[in-house]
């Protein structure tokens, strides 16, 4: 039994080196330990607010930038349909200008046919004029070619005056 039971001499050094090492530790060891606990548990509750403050700033900043490039959508939004509209107003200003100078050729057209038929009608008038002149000369000179026939035609004449 003498295992179980330790010798008095043995239990009191034993108490005595673990009271010292208790004595030496906390006058020596236990405040550095302290000291490091509590400034590590601070730089870590200081990181978890940096990491807090950081992770509500980047919301923020998040935030912002859904802002701005819903802002930057609606811009581009508008300078799309203005630009659609400018496009749309200069294709129909180009097809209204191109109705009226088509119209300015054809009415240009129209008074050139006009003035050419005008024209043609009048050569036309002259040349069947001087053909009718040619002609009435051949047949008076074909009528008039023997005396007896120029007596009976003066007769006729005179006789036409004396009526009227």
């Amino acid at each position: 039994m003498d295992l179980v039971t330790p010798d008095l001499g043995l239990l009191f050094w034993t108490g005595l080196v673990f009271c010292l090492l208790l004595f030496v530790l906390t006058k020596f060891a236990w405040k550095p330990i302290l000291n490091m606990v509590n400034e590590r548990e601070k730089k870590i509750a200081d990181a978890l607010d940096l990491a807090e403050k950081t992770k509500k700033e980047m919301q923020e900043l998040q935030a912002e930038n859904e802002r701005i490039i819903k802002e930057a959508n609606a811009t581009r939004d508008t300078i799309l349909k203005e630009a659609k509209e400018a496009a749309n107003a200069m294709v129909e200003d180009a097809k209204n200008k191109a109705k009226v100078e088509a119209q300015k050729l054809v009415d240009a057209a129209r008074q050139s046919i006009h003035s050419e038929k005008a024209a043609a009608m009048a050569e036309l008038k002259s040349h069947v004029a001087t053909l009718s002149l040619e002609i009435a000369d051949k047949v008076v000179r074909g009528e008039l070619a023997s005396d007896d026939k120029q007596k009976a035609l003066a007769d006729k004449l005179a006789g036409d005056i004396n009526l009227n």
